[in-house]
């Protein structure tokens, strides 16, 4: 394993702990009485507290040192001083422990008394402290001037996304991203359960992927010989449910499907599915405007949130387009009654591309993403698709050649999907075949299997029922104004990591970090020069070599060259 200089370091100073009889990662229980946020809602002098978290500054004049604690709630400043932590002769604990052996980024337990600085600032004094974890890497810290101009912010979002654990840390407002995703499925939970659903849990390896258009993830049972796929979707099964009885069920699922990345798609993704007996896609619209304004209210206190340089209000109702309307508005193509062919032509004719594979429902659906999808700001429904689009949807009770289907768009992009559910089986085997034939003719996203247990499901008798879909990253994405995926799952993925190549450091880059490692603010790179004794050539070569290799940065600030660990 290569290790920085820092990394040596510290771990040096892990022995020295060691050797001090001071165990760096003790097991006991650390009882805490108070948090950050708790101390300063019920502030009171001269209260005492312990409190645990990281140490993420200090300022050490001497026998005393101010410093900032952080713990999941915030930030609080906390005061050492050498005599109230060391009562007796032995100043260890804070000449040696504290300002040499402590680093930045330490989980560290305090017990304290409160108090206010002269300008009114709420702290605690540093009775005792515990080391409860050494941090062996630095943090990301990021760097703050006199004037308060921030550097070296943690903030390339590959980095950030790789160890969202250190992203977490330094960038504490990425937190509440993730505070308010779990509102938004609390949110969700009681609509729901007010209303009488009831909540399940369904496979996620299955031996037929169905209830979308997607292509699948594979494995292999080793048991029992046979491959199986994540699930693409969990609609089949929640259907299975309401013929077995149940009037409504809802599910959140872990998704997976096997195609591109990029800014609104993620390979394994959260999606919510509710199925309620006796209603229809109607009856869905006006149920679903009235869940996303109890969403976005819950959320964020309010039903308008901003993405981007929209405003986006989740207030019902929303206004309800059908497909062939919105096609024919921003293409002035009327797709009613045309055949495959003429699709064809049209979407080639307006620079769509196409091919051979695509059936009628695909060329289509290219169509409207292409000169449609982007025009939908405001919360809409785009109602009544064509049959070809929707193998799981009950066909138009009045219109020919359309479903009742509808979904619902924001901001360009899809958030839910909607239908009045087949639950004809003849009907639905003639889906399913219709699929099989796009698959056989090279749509790999068209579906693959026919799902004889579910048809069989189906023959017994599923009373009319609709269904709603919602991408759950998508619509946090929305209440969050983060215009990326990534941005709202902890750990999303990534391509593998690249691993960096060792670095042999000499005897000349070693006295540079060495220096570097006595400050805890970058230093002028002349004193650098100056302390290191070292002649211009050698001085030359060390520092290219630690700034090639990124271990130390130089930059200008107002004329003066400062030099860094990074």
């Amino acid at each position: 394993m290569s290790l920085s200089e820092q990394e040596i370091i510290r771990r040096e100073k892990l022995q020295k702990l060691t050797d001090l009889g001071i165990d760096a990662f003790p097991a006991a229980e650390y009882k805490i009485t108070d948090s950050t946020k708790s101390i300063k809602q019920n502030f009171e002098e001269g209260k005492k507290v312990v409190i645990a978290g990281r140490l993420m500054s200090r300022r050490i004049q001497g026998k005393a040192s101010f410093a900032e604690l952080q713990d999941s709630e915030g930030r609080i400043q906390v005061y050492f001083n050498r005599d109230e932590i060391c009562t007796g002769e032995d100043k260890t604990l804070y000449n040696e422990v504290y300002k040499h052996l402590l680093d930045i980024g330490d989980i560290i337990g305090i017990e304290g008394e409160l108090f206010k600085t002269q300008v009114g600032e709420m702290t605690v004094m540093v009775k005792n402290f515990t080391l409860l974890t050494k941090s062996l890497r630095p943090l990301p810290l990021p760097k703050v001037d006199a004037e308060g101009n921030v550097f070296d912010g943690f903030t390339d979002a590959e980095l950030r996304y790789r160890q969202r654990y250190a992203d977490l840390v330094v960038n504490p407002h990425v937190k509440e991203i993730f505070v308010k995703r779990t509102k938004l499925f609390n949110a969700m939970r009681t609509f729901f359960n007010d209303a009488g659903y009831f909540e399940v849990e369904t496979p996620i390896l299955q031996s037929i992927p169905g209830g979308a258009a997607a292509r699948p993830f594979i494995t292999h049972h080793n048991a029992l010989d046979i491959p199986l796929y994540l699930r693409i979707a969990n609609e089949l099964y929640l259907k299975r449910l309401i013929v077995g009885g149940f009037d409504g069920v809802y599910e959140f699922s872990k998704n997976f499907r096997n195609e591109g990345m990029d800014r609104t798609h993620n390979p394994e993704f959260t999606a919510m599915e509710i199925y309620v007996a006796y209603k229809d896609y109607n009856w869905m619209m006006d149920f679903t405007e009235k869940l996303l304004e109890f969403c976005a209210t819950s959320v964020n206190g309010t039903s308008e949130s901003v993405f981007g340089e929209h405003t986006i209000s989740w207030k019902a109702p929303y206004p309800r387009v059908s497909m062939t309307e919105a096609i024919l508005k921003y293409t002035g193509f009327d797709i009613t009654g045309k055949s495959e062919q003429e699709l064809f032509d049209f979407a080639k004719s307006i620079g769509i591309e196409v091919d051979e594979t695509m059936g009628k429902g695909k060329l289509i659906d290219e169509i409207f993403g292409e000169k449609c999808e982007g025009n939908f700001i405001q919360p809409t429904f785009i109602t009544d698709y064509p049959v070809e689009m929707s193998p799981l949807t009950k066909k138009h009770r009045s219109q020919e050649g359309l479903t009742e289907r509808f979904e619902l768009m924001v901001c360009g992009k899809e958030i839910a999907n909607a239908y009045s559910e087949l639950n004809d089986p003849i009907d639905q085997r003639q889906r399913f075949e219709h699929q099989l034939l796009l698959s056989e003719k090279g749509d790999d996203e068209a579906g693959q299997f026919i799902d004889e247990d579910f048809l069989r499901a189906l023959e017994y008798g599923m009373p009319p029922t609709s269904g709603l879909g919602i991408g759950m990253d998508r619509l946090i994405m929305f209440l969050t104004n983060n215009p990326s995926i990534q941005e709202v799952l902890f750990f999303p993925q990534m391509r593998p990591e690249k691993k960096t190549p060792a670095v042999e450091l000499g005897e000349d880059e070693k006295v540079i970090l060495e220096i570097l490692n006595s400050q805890e603010e970058a230093m002028e790179l002349n004193e650098v020069k100056n302390r290191s004794q070292l002649s211009g050539k050698k001085w030359d070569k060390a520092s290219k070599t630690l700034t090639k290799n990124n271990l130390v940065k130089v930059e200008k600030i107002d004329e003066v060259l400062l030099m860094k660990l990074v």
